[in-house]
């Protein structure tokens, strides 16, 4: 049954003072990546406020929240850009359900954001898809991603494979620790979930358990990607598309396999116009630029290496969802993943939902996305 409705606030009842006060020492200390380093209660979220919330929520409105909420902030080792240990952030939301109740494990990949306020540690409010989805009953975790957060002093290794995710399944590795620390039960269940660059975090982390053997992949459940640029360098190519559309000096001048020939200064101006499509001016925070340097280099090897995460045969089911009207990641960076997946010998395993909304456009599909989301785990989901 859910708890009573507390209100939102800092520590105030004893089992967050034990969660905040218990040692992190687990049974079998992990070092390097995975490693918890720190654990901090944030607050905790009544049920009512999370309800109100969503009335008027553009992306969730179908959610119906059940519990109160109590998020942590978790500080855990994981590996930047370049490949060097570093200490990152993520959010642990904790539906607050009657002691010893088991909830499964959502862990939620969030889109591509540009300001540090907006991760989810540093952004825990009745209106983020992270409270509302615990508020169901998961148990949801969210990587800050690195570049964000306790990182915020690194670059953000923006489409690159390997640390995108790393900073997920560390935090799995480092979130089951602070579970066993703090006595917080999960029932074996967990399903990746995100949309935008969090679609393409899900799928490099379902991607990463599955080439490691993580101990975490005997828990996947399914994951559940949305609009994401599995295939980056069709997504660079509609981008250097739009690069043509709005300058016409520079139109005739450059196109698809063709970038490695250009000057230097006409290949400065096209890597600065593409990655203004990408990050705004006025971000605060840094995005590494290795994903753009190996597509105006043309090396389709390298962004196969560092960025691509399309061409493989998942073993537990994978539900994908994208627009077809989408102009921020093109529909095809999705059906070259399922053709991909099939021609591995994928079949069923993997599927691809059309959004349907009218346009189907980036943004016009977030809600229904989760609404895929919720519907896909409902027939596989337990103790929620």
């Amino acid at each position: 049954m859910p708890s009573s409705n507390t209100t939102t606030t800092s520590p105030a009842d004893s089992t967050s003072r034990r969660l905040l006060e218990k040692p992190l020492a687990p049974d079998r200390v992990i070092s390097g990546p995975g490693q918890l380093v720190s654990a901090t209660l944030i607050n905790t979220v009544a049920a009512a406020d999370i309800t109100a919330a969503v009335q008027g929520h553009d992306k969730m409105p179908s959610a119906l929240p059940v519990y109160a909420v109590t998020s942590y902030r978790l500080t855990y080792v994981t590996q930047d850009g370049y490949g060097n240990d570093i200490v990152a952030s993520g959010l642990v939301s904790v539906p607050v359900k009657e002691p010893g109740s088991p909830s499964p494990v959502l862990s939620y990949q969030h889109a591509t954001i540009f300001k540090d306020a907006q991760a989810p540690s540093n952004n825990v409010v009745p209106a983020e898809p992270t409270v509302i989805l615990a508020s169901l009953g998961f148990i949801v975790q969210a990587a800050d991603y690195v570049g964000f957060g306790a990182s915020k002093a690194g670059q953000h290794p923006y489409l690159l494979s390997a640390p995108t995710a790393a900073a997920v399944t560390d935090l799995l590795t480092a979130a089951r620790t602070w579970r066993h620390n703090a006595s917080v039960i999960d029932n074996g269940q967990l399903f990746l979930v995100g949309y935008s660059e969090g679609g393409y975090a899900t799928m490099a982390a379902h991607r990463a358990l599955q080439a490691t053997n993580s101990s975490h992949l005997r828990q996947l459940v399914s994951s559940i990607p949305g609009a994401g640029p599995y295939h980056v360098g069709v997504t660079l190519d509609m981008q250097l598309q739009r690069v043509r559309d709005e300058n016409v000096l520079i139109a005739g001048l450059i196109s698809p396999g063709f970038l490695r020939y250009l000057g230097s200064k006409v290949r400065n101006e096209v890597r600065r116009l593409i990655m203004r499509l990408v990050v705004p001016d006025d971000a605060d925070v840094t995005f590494q630029s290795t994903f753009l340097d190996n597509f105006l280099a043309d090396d389709t090897s390298a962004i196969e290496r560092d960025s691509n995460v399309h061409d493989w045969k998942p073993e537990a089911p994978v539900r994908m969802f994208h627009g077809r009207d989408d102009q921020t990641v093109p529909y095809a960076a999705s059906t070259r993943t399922l053709q991909a997946m099939q021609a591995r010998g994928a079949g069923t395993t993997v599927t691809l939902t059309d959004c349907v909304a009218t346009p189907a456009s980036h943004l016009g599909c977030v809600a229904p996305y989760f609404s895929h989301a919720l519907a896909q785990m409902a027939p596989w989901v337990r103790d929620l």
